[in-house]
């Protein structure tokens, strides 16, 4: 049985649960846009001539330092983040994280030189650590089953709402030339979004699954019942669940024990999913994006555009663009596959990023004007290819895979991978633009190349399944096994009376008998002899749960593996119909 048999199938406009819920989500999805409006920002405040006066034109090591030391703070946090997250909430460290970003900000508008500059973004960094690890695994954790993909990986998406309204800000207040309130009010904007949080965060429900490892178990069933089911707690999705997190936590709490950042490598499962983590924390900023995105000021002065009008303008479209190919992306990840997206996204960034490799090269080494128009054109079209995965799914896809236990330590590790990542190219791209101009971009086409072959070879598809049943198809056919059985119990604790209950099971057809078997007990359950049937005769799951008996005849079987289980009635009197036959198929 899959929560797709069991989810509120009308619009979710028309369903307050979700509303609310989705609501609440807005205020953890609000991170993202703060980490994109830092990002852009300081892209932003690079064009602006009154901070590069006031602070000296830094240039070198020193503007590498100013880009890359919001990473360093995030990295000083991912270590403790996770605890945190576990230990406290994911609310919790979510607030955590804003109040230190809040003071951040505060430190970094007044700044009065270039190293009050860098100590206050190493400070907003920090709280970044913090807030960007629990607002996703919060987001995941609660999100509604059917909305679980796209809201997730609206998350990264939400990167660009902040990216554009930084890059808009900053077209606007770099006209405001001979005064330090040209980049002081973007850097105050910063804290917005920060203040909000710290003002409504206390209104959002804690994530479920989090109650549930705290043995809160109450709480988490009233949370599961208001958002998912309108308050309704015995609403058969809500009781599978909540037994299927239960059974996967009492699973992972077996395999694993203690849970330490060693725990992560353990098992042949995590190291499937470590090797597939930390390559996209990695691919997400070396296919090129970290060139145009941290340093498209030297980008524009390699193809000769030198007014800031035209640089902040362009920058400020590609923002705008940019977030329209991540949220459409956004909303086809359940349609389309996460494989299948991560596969179209490297094969174009590659084509396009060869291509813009050539017209670099035609522009500088012949000054063609024709060749510097269309490496712009380029630029664009790379984003629209990076944008259809590493955009919505490099968070999305990285929570999904990760089983609760390890979630925010896993989670961590693809942070810290992209945090490696973005230092590396704050320092050596700037380093390298300037030494060896276009002939740079050469490199990154041999590792774009490199990440095509990575993705198609390891990227496992995970539309349509929860996220613990997504944690089977690293940890094989056990962890499985165990959680069908906790779907199987959940059903039938669904319905306490089981009068007329029909349940439908995958199951080969060569192994089906064609005749009715009946079988008495007055020593068994129901709920157990159900269960030792499945299992003994190897049944894949269940796929489909039926309220009214004189349903059958209109339900619609999928291909040809059924195995159909009627409960007659409650004096413990089963009988078992096997095969196709009985449904005159």
């Amino acid at each position: 049985m899959s929560f797709y048999d069991l989810v509120d199938d009308g619009p979710w406009w028309r369903n307050r649960g979700i509303i609310l819920l989705n609501l609440s989500l807005l205020l953890a999805l609000i991170t993202s846009s703060a980490n994109g409006f830092d990002s852009s920002m300081m892209n932003g405040l690079q064009i602006v001539p009154d901070w590069q006066g006031y602070f000296g034109n830094p240039s070198g090591s020193t503007l590498g330092m100013v880009n890359a030391i919001q990473n360093i703070g995030v990295l000083m946090a991912l270590p403790m983040a996770p605890y945190v997250s576990d230990k406290f909430g994911r609310k919790k460290s979510l607030v955590t994280g804003a109040l230190i970003m809040l003071g951040g900000v505060t430190l970094q508008a007044a700044s009065t030189n270039i190293w009050h500059f860098v100590g206050s973004r190493g400070m907003i960094g920090l709280g970044l650590g913090f807030a960007t690890n629990a607002a996703p695994l919060l987001i995941t954790e609660l999100a509604y089953p059917t909305q679980r993909g796209p809201i997730t990986a609206m998350y990264n998406s939400s990167w660009y709402f902040g990216s554009i309204i930084a890059a808009w800000v900053c077209f606007g207040t770099f006209r405001m030339s001979g005064t330090t309130w040209s980049w002081r009010i973007p850097s105050l904007l910063q804290g917005v979004p920060s203040l909000i949080q710290v003002c409504l965060l206390w209104f959002v429900p804690e994530s479920p699954r989090w109650l549930l490892s705290q043995n809160r178990d109450a709480e988490a069933i009233e949370i599961l019942g208001k958002y998912h089911a309108n308050g309704n707690t015995s609403d058969p999705l809500v009781v599978l669940e909540y037994q299927e997190i239960r059974e996967a936590l009492i699973l992972e709490k077996e395999i694993s024990g203690e849970v330490s950042y060693f725990t992560l490598f353990k098992s042949v499962g995590n190291l499937k999913r470590m090797r597939i983590i930390i390559a996209l924390g990695f691919f997400s900023q070396w296919s090129g994006n970290g060139l145009f995105s941290y340093y498209i000021n030297e980008i524009f002065k390699t193809l000769g555009i030198t007014s800031p009008g035209m640089k902040t303008l362009i920058n400020a479209i590609l923002q705008i663009w940019n977030l329209i190919m991540a949220l459409s992306a956004a909303m086809f990840v359940d349609r389309v596959g996460r494989r299948t997206m991560f596969v179209v996204s490297n094969a174009g960034m590659l084509c396009a990023f060869s291509v813009w490799t050539i017209t670099a090269a035609l522009y500088q080494l012949l000054g063609n004007t024709a060749a510097a128009n269309a490496n712009i054109a380029l630029i664009f079209i790379f984003f629209s290819f990076y944008d259809i995965a590493y955009s919505p799914l490099l968070v999305a896809y990285t929570i999904e895979i990760l089983p609760f236990n390890i979630r925010a330590k896993g989670f961590a590790v693809m942070n810290f991978s992209v945090c490696i990542a973005l230092i590396v190219n704050q320092y050596v791209n700037p380093i390298a633009l300037g030494a060896i101009g276009w002939k740079y971009a050469l490199v990154y086409c041999g590792w774009l190349l490199f990440e095509f072959v990575f993705v198609f070879r390891y990227i496992i598809e995970t539309k349509g399944r929860s996220l613990e049943q997504t944690a089977a198809l690293f940890d094989g056919e056990g962890h499985a096994d165990a959680l069908e059985q906790g779907e199987i119990r959940a059903a039938l604790d669904s319905k306490p009376q089981l009068t007329g209950v029909i349940k439908l099971a995958m199951m080969p057809l060569a192994t089906l008998k064609s005749e009715p078997v009946t079988m008495n007990t007055t020593t068994t359950s129901p709920s157990t002899l159900i269960e030792m049937m499945i299992r003994s005769m190897r049944c894949d799951g269940l796929i489909h749960i039926i309220q009214n008996p004189g349903d059958l005849a209109s339900t619609r079987l999928k291909g040809r593996y059924t195995l159909i289980i009627v409960v007659i009635d409650t004096s413990f009197s089963l009988k078992f119909l096997f095969g196709p036959s009985y449904l005159g198929m």
